[in-house]
């Protein structure tokens, strides 16, 4: 460093370079107006990464004159302020970088992305390399090297010491100046101090020929830091953000028909309610409306989970989101893009997202008590020691052991390397975990809500012949096959076999079913009323000659496999079990008696949002699993969520674990393996707690050097590395009683 750089300006780029952030210009032109005098911004804050982050930035806005709200998502690293509006914006930018958060505006194709953690790598690397050769240089000392000998080797440790110093270092230097400078502590603080004190102190010893230095010490606590926090970075940054995905779902734009100068592809935005567009098949209807002109069946799974198409005709309504199966539709709005049934979903789900990530983790519980004590009993032994025989040298060194022995390090390690642990035993049993939070949220849930199609059924129809011929059946399998209805698809599933039939005038009906000719016949398949009116019985589906039943078919839902076994279990243990679902409610209510439990049918994503928000507001911890558009809301809202593997991209974004098999008995067993690894997590918090009080009294007494305090450390990081992995060696109970239970069943 150059000596004609101010000490500011240095201390500034450790920080991370000058104070920066959008103008108040640039915040009022990206803001939105809400009405009634209110504006909302959004920015994007990449150094948001815990709980504490979210505390100081939410109580920092909420104190400003004309913020109105302030709320963080963890998750998406982004800031949401609603201000009223004036002649200028509050100062809140100027707020967030004085608290070391630097915002920036907050763009859709910005979302997401993270360099921080490649940073953490580079820096652990450096750190790596750094600790493993000063400890090479420092065991010619220990072995023996003395005078001019030594004090090479220790000028040669130290500067090895420098890049890990003020590379590496940086993480906690930057995240202490933060605190600092917005008159808070935290975690960072006691460890910047001592690696600034042991490493001035070690170059100091050096300078005079002393026997014993500390850079080895420092090299190491940078080391095992860095791991600690680059294993919890990782696992924080695979918790999903499900709303960038959800508004990527809606449409662009729309092609509206009564513009003035004739037909024209505009954008949802500038779609005021009341214009007529035109929505062909195959499309997604981009605005909630009614429908002008145009008969057609919608697939509302996305929105509802209803598995079977809905027919739609002048004078009904459409919501947003709805795909247009088989008829061509003129559309008059009814909402604009923020009032659209999507738009509705994407509020849901950002304040859905935003309530949970206000959960404390238990490392952040546990990190609230560990500054002031630290500091405390580091300024008490230096204090005592001057007192005690006045010696700056020796009360030194003593301090600086107090602050290294007491490291975070077995802290830092105890929550990432049980969750990493968790993470492999669960991808082994085909359950990948997105975000390590919820391993500890999943171990308090007490109530477990099932999504009916998709989640506990296959979403698959399973159609069942009642009646007709071999011949009949591959017929109506082939007319099927012309049809994109889902029961249509299942038919040609089903019973579809070469050759072909060679069909001529075929016309879909939408809602009724489709109709083709073949050697002067006429055939249907559809609706018994309209496929063959004569038909009695209990058929849904009807395959028809010249109006006459040829064959007949009933649907009915497919279980996934151990659907049974893992309900079964989960009551077992004691779990609140019931099913949310869009389906009708007659179908529900059927799957939850076959299942020995309640159900809950006809709902729509608003319904399942509040179910789970009135259990959560009664004590209750949910653990929801869908895998639809219409179950994110709920799924974000709930205290865990879990999705399978077949679920739509928005399911799986907005879930915190995903199976992969076409297994419910996942459901149980992650439930077990995240239990085991909260008791780990408890253990490992448990051990650090013993360290640091059997270690703290040793050090203040003075029996310890810092280098033994690093020996110390390292060892206490060691154990805890130890007992985490104690999750990969064991086989776990639950494992056993799922064996067993699947046993009985068969």
């Amino acid at each position: 460093m150059s000596c004609c750089v101010p000490p500011a300006a240095f201390v500034e780029s450790l920080a991370g370079g000058p104070n920066r952030g959008p103008s108040d210009n640039e915040v009022r032109l990206a803001s939105r107006a809400l009405g009634d005098g209110l504006r909302q911004s959004e920015f994007s804050v990449p150094s948001i990464h815990c709980g504490a982050c979210i505390r100081t930035i939410e109580t920092a806005l909420d104190s400003m004159p004309g913020i109105v709200y302030s709320r963080v998502n963890l998750s998406g690293k982004r800031v949401t302020v609603r201000w009223r509006d004036g002649e200028s914006p509050p100062p809140m930018v100027h707020r967030m970088v004085e608290l070391g958060y630097e915002p920036n505006i907050f763009s859709l194709e910005q979302a997401g992305r993270d360099s921080s953690f490649t940073g953490l790598v580079r820096a652990l690397a450096v750190a790596a390399f750094c600790s493993m050769n000063i400890m090479m240089f420092s065991g010619s000392v220990w072995a023996g090297a003395d005078g001019p000998t030594r004090d090479v080797l220790h000028w040669i440790c130290a500067a090895l010491t420098l890049p890990a110093l003020l590379y590496s270092g940086r993480v906690f230097y930057q995240s202490a100046w933060g605190a600092l400078r917005s008159g808070r502590t935290n975690m960072d603080v006691p460890v910047t101090i001592g690696i600034v004190m042991a490493f001035t102190l070690s170059v100091y010893d050096t300078g005079v020929s002393g026997e014993q230095v500390y850079f080895d010490a420092v090299a190491s606590l940078i080391f095992f830091l860095l791991i600690g926090r680059t294993l919890d970075h990782a696992m924080r940054e695979r918790a999903r953000n499900a709303v960038k995905g959800l508004a990527r779902l809606a449409p662009t734009g729309a092609l509206v028909i009564n513009e003035v100068h004739g037909p024209a592809f505009m954008p949802l935005a500038e779609i005021a309610p009341g214009s007529m567009i035109a929505v062909a098949i195959g499309e997604r209807i981009p605005l909630d409306g009614e429908v002008v002109t145009g008969l057609s069946a919608l697939d509302k799974s996305l929105l509802t989970g209803e598995s079977l198409a809905e027919p739609v005709g002048p004078g009904q309504p459409v919501p947003a989101g709805a795909l247009n199966l088989s008829g061509a539709l003129t559309i008059r709005t009814t909402a604009d893009e923020t009032g659209s049934t999507l738009s509705r979903l994407v509020t849901l789900l950002e304040d859905a997202e935003a309530g949970r990530n206000r959960y404390r983790r238990i490392a952040d519980r546990a990190a609230a008590w560990y500054s002031p004590v630290v500091h405390l009993a580091a300024a008490m032994a230096f204090l005592g020691w001057m007192i005690a025989n006045g010696d700056l040298h020796n009360a030194a060194t003593i301090a600086i052991a107090v602050l290294i022995i007491t490291c975070p390090c077995a802290l830092g390690l105890a929550v990432p390397m049980v969750q990493v642990m968790a993470a492999r035993r669960l991808f082994e049993a085909g359950i990948m975990v997105r975000d390590g939070a919820a391993l500890e949220r999943l171990a308090e849930i007490d109530t477990v809500i099932f999504d009916k199609t998709g989640t506990l059924t296959t979403g698959l129809a399973a159609p069942i012949a009642s009646s007709g011929s071999v011949e009949a059946l591959a017929m109506a399998a082939s007319l099927a096959a012309r049809s994109r209805h889902p029961y249509s698809l299942a038919i040609a599933c089903s019973f579809r076999s070469a050759p072909d039939v060679a069909w001529t005038d075929v016309e879909e009906k939408p809602g009724l079913g489709i109709e083709a000719r073949n050697d002067g016949h006429l055939y249907r398949l559809g609706r018994a009323s309209w496929s063959s009116p004569a038909e009695a019985g209990d058929a849904s589906t009807v395959f028809s000659r010249d109006r006459v039943s040829l064959a007949a078919f009933t649907f009915a839902d497919q279980f996934r496999p151990h659907a049974a076994e893992s309900v079964k279990t989960l009551l077992g243990e004691k779990l609140r079990v019931e099913i949310l679902s869009g389906d009708r409610a007659a179908l529900v209510e059927g799957i939850g008696a076959k299942l020995g439990i309640a159900g809950r049918g006809s709902l729509l994503p608003e319904d399942k949002f509040h179910r789970i928000e009135a259990l959560e507001a009664a004590g209750h911890r949910v653990l929801m699993v869908g895998d639809g558009l219409n179950d994110t809301p709920a799924m974000a809202r709930a205290h865990a969520s879990m999705a399978p593997g077949s679920a739509i991209d928005i399911g799986r974004n907005a879930a915190d674990l995903v199976f992969m098999k076409n297994d419910l008995n996942a459901i149980p067993m992650a439930i077990a393996i995240a239990r085991d690894a909260n008791k780990l997590v408890r253990q490992n918090l448990a051990l650090a707690l013993l360290y640091n009080a059997v270690a703290l009294p040793v050090a203040i007494a003075g029996f310890v050097n810092p280098f033994l305090a690093a020996i110390a450390m390292s060892a206490s990081s060691v154990v805890v590395v130890a007992n985490s992995l104690r999750l990969g060696w064991r086989p776990l109970v639950r494992d056993e009683a799922l064996s067993d239970l699947q046993d009985q069943t068969a």
